[in-house]
C-alpha cells in the first residue's frame, strides 16, 4: 500500500515529465530515427511507451550523493543511431531548464531545485508530502 499523498506527488511529477517529453519530441523531431520496435508518438495512452523520448525520475535515498535524497532524472532516447555525448549533454541541459521552469507550477509552495550530479539531474529540496 502506498499513501495517497505519495501517489498524488508522483502523478504530478509524471504529468510534468510527460509535458517535457512532448517538448523534446517537438524540438528534436526528425533529428533521430525512432527505434523500429517503438511505436510512433501518440499511439499509446502513455507517452513513456511511444515516440523518441522517455523522461522520468525515480526516488533515491541519496546514499553516496552529496545532495542527499531526491529524484534522479532519467532521459532515454529510443533510437538505434549513435547519440553523441554532446547531444546527450544538450538534452540534459534542456531537461534541466524545462524542469527548473515548471517545478514551481507543478508543486506550488515547495522549495525544489534541479541539480547536476555527475551525468544525471537530481530534484532535491522540500520532498515532504504536505
Amino acid at each position: 500500500m502506498r499513501h495517497h499523498k505519495a501517489k498524488d506527488w508522483e502523478l504530478r511529477l509524471k504529468v510534468l515529465f510527460d509535458k517535457i517529453d512532448a517538448q523534446l519530441e517537438d524540438e528534436y523531431a526528425g533529428r533521430f530515427k525512432r527505434h523500429p520496435s517503438r511505436p510512433q508518438r501518440g499511439v499509446t495512452s502513455n507517452p513513456e511507451m511511444d515516440g523518441l523520448f522517455n523522461v522520468g525520475a525515480s526516488y533515491s535515498a541519496g546514499f553516496g550523493s552529496r545532495l542527499g535524497p531526491g529524484y534522479v532524472v532519467d532521459i532515454r532516447i529510443s533510437t538505434l543511431q549513435h547519440v553523441s555525448k554532446k547531444i546527450k549533454l544538450e538534452l540534459r541541459d534542456r531537461v534541466e531548464a524545462l524542469l527548473s521552469q515548471e517545478l514551481a507550477n507543478a508543486f506550488p509552495g515547495k522549495n525544489l531545485q534541479v541539480n547536476k550530479e555527475r551525468k544525471h539531474l537530481r530534484i532535491t529540496g522540500d520532498l515532504s508530502l504536505d
